[in-house]
């Protein structure tokens, strides 16, 4: 199965290389990676995806090629790669074509942030003031949507919109002030145990979190929170944060709870505070389901000794036109082996909508590349009885 292999190594490449500050990275690992990314960039210089994108917020409104150029662009400059190298120099004259023609939300933020590290002044200029004709505001909280309804790359989109807002220098009180907006957004979608929704959106809001910090950071000062509980004789909590603690997480469990409770904060330094609230539900009765799975065997499994036909049907029925990657799990009875040859052999001559098959004792692992809001079918045959045994 092809994977999506252009952007998992340069997300890898990018996490690695920030990182390598911190632990030791292998050397020879980022400049293979490196090396292989570069390898697939085209004679127009953009840089082409490898394999199929599975995740279909990210889809709609824009080539594939522009931000898989953003995005490897932006990896190769974190990494150290001067902006006057032909790597980067032929791939922004590959995205400055499409920046005024941008219907994609998450490509926008990801090209300012790009355009940010290459230092192009007016074009990161002409991304945020795209990007302000559609943000969302909040009262004190400012974020971005693919989509009016929400959807899972909010975080990542305002964290990169976060990044190319803190990344020119000097940063004035306006660019601040506009920062802090989207920091006010960003800390609610935080989950209690400091990351966000997916591996993906924690890594770019981290990071763009830690930008914040280090240009809002001071040596001296100190601040003190102090929650309380408003019913009578209430319990008190004071979290006090200086110099020699502040990199130290405080927590303290809330006893009067349900309850209202107040938050106070006084001091000369900026602290974060979050309250998490865990709780159960009981189990939905009626759970809708968007995605069916029904099998029928075309012959007699009384007879012993033959050869059984399993037709196996998906359906899906959600709110989508298509569902991302399926994956079916057949569990084969005792006594059963499965010929999945009608479905295909590797590499390219599978059945429609089939994309793998792995076999392995008594299971049976079907990929299919993906389904549509429709009926679509496939089947596995024949199942040959291999032993049977009778008292």
């Amino acid at each position: 199965m092809r994977l999506f292999m252009a952007r998992l190594t340069a997300f890898v490449m990018r996490s690695f290389g920030l990182a390598r500050r911190f632990i030791f990275i292998d050397p020879s690992v980022l400049q293979s990676a490196k090396d292989w990314l570069i390898s697939k960039q085209g004679s127009d210089g953009c840089f082409m995806q490898q394999g199929t994108l599975y995740h279909n917020d990210m889809k709609g409104g824009v080539g594939d090629h522009d931000w898989m150029t953003g995005y490897v662009v932006a990896s190769l400059l974190e990494l150290g790669v001067l902006v006057t190298d032909p790597i980067i120099t032929n791939a922004l004259s590959c995205l400055r074509p499409v920046v005024g023609n941008l219907g994609n939300t998450y490509t926008t933020a990801l090209l300012a942030y790009t355009f940010s590290l290459a230092g192009e002044t007016s074009t990161r200029a002409q991304l945020l003031n795209a990007l302000d004709n559609v943000a969302i505001s909040e009262g004190t909280k400012l974020h971005w949507s693919q989509t009016t309804s929400g959807d899972t790359l909010a975080v990542e989109i305002s964290a990169y919109v976060l990044l190319a807002v803190l990344f020119v220098q000097p940063l004035t009180t306006a660019n601040l002030g506009y920062a802090n907006r989207i920091v006010n957004w960003l800390v609610t979608q935080q989950n209690p145990y400091g990351g966000f929704s997916s591996t993906q959106d924690t890594v770019v809001a981290l990071h763009a979190l830690s930008l914040l910090a280090a240009e809002v950071f001071r040596m001296e000062g100190s601040s003190t929170v102090t929650v309380q509980s408003l019913s009578v004789a209430g319990e008190v909590y004071n979290f006090d944060v200086n110099r020699d603690n502040r990199l130290l997480y405080q927590e303290k469990p809330l006893k009067n709870v349900p309850g209202r409770y107040s938050v106070r904060g006084k001091g000369s330094t900026c602290v974060s505070v979050q309250v998490a609230c865990f709780y159960n539900i009981p189990t939905p009765i009626k759970a809708s389901r968007t995605l069916g799975v029904e099998v029928k065997v075309a012959r007699d499994c009384k007879v012993r000794g033959a050869d059984l036909m399993l037709n196996i049907t998906v359906k899906y029925n959600g709110a989508k036109p298509t569902t991302n990657m399926v994956i079916v799990n057949i569990k084969l009875l005792s006594g059963f082996t499965a010929d999945t040859s009608l479905l295909g052999s590797p590499p390219d001559s599978f059945a429609p909508l089939v994309q793998r098959v792995d076999t392995g004792d008594d299971h049976v692992l079907v990929y299919l590349k993906e389904v549509k809001c429709a009926l679509d079918m496939f089947s596995i045959c024949p199942l040959h009885v291999c032993c049977i045994c009778t008292s």
